[in-house]
C-alpha cells in the first residue's frame, strides 16, 4: 500500500489533530530548524564521510511510538520522508502519512519553512533524538 503523501498545509491540519511531526533529518539539520512540535529520528547520521544509516532508527521509533501512532515523516526535500515512511509501514505502523517538501522543499514543492508554518531552533522537552533514543 503506498504511503499517503501530504502537503505542509495538511501536515500541520493533521497535527492541530494529534498527529506527530516525526523529522527524520540528521541532529545537525534539525537543530537548525524544524517544524515546532517535531520529534527528531534520523534516517541517517552526517558523519565525516557523508551520511551513513542510522542503526537505531526502527528501534528508537518502535521503542517510542506505537503501531497505532498517528505519525507525519518529514526530512529535508521528501526523499529520506518517503524512504522512512515505507519502513515503518513495513514494520506494521498504520496512520503514517509523508509529508512532500519536506522542510526546505524544492522548486514547485515549497517545504514546511518556505509554507510560512511555525519552526523552532530549540526541541521540544523529550523531543530530540538524544532524550528520545535514551
Amino acid at each position: 500500500m503506498a504511503v499517503q503523501r501530504v502537503t505542509p498545509q495538511e501536515a500541520k491540519t493533521l497535527m492541530d489533530e494529534g498527529y506527530v511531526y516525526v523529522d527524520v533529518r540528521s541532529i545537525p539539520e534539525f537543530e537548525k530548524g524544524h517544524p515546532t512540535g517535531a520529534y527528531n529520528v534520523p534516517l541517517l547520521h552526517m558523519g565525516a564521510s557523508g551520511m551513513a544509516p542510522n542503526p537505531d532508527f526502527a528501534a528508537v521509533m518502535q521503542k517510542r511510538f506505537p503501531k497505532d501512532a498517528k505519525l507525519i515523516i518529514g526530512c529535508k526535500m521528501g526523499g529520506r520522508s518517503a524512504q522512512a515512511s515505507q519502513l515503518l509501514e513495513s514494520l506494521g505502523y498504520t496512520k503514517v502519512v509523508d509529508q512532500k517538501g519536506g522542510f526546505e522543499g524544492q522548486p514547485g514543492n515549497p517545504g514546511w519553512q518556505p509554507a510560512g508554518l511555525p519552526v523552532s531552533t530549540q526541541a521540544a522537552p523529550d523531543h530530540a533524538y538524544d532524550q528520545i533514543k535514551g
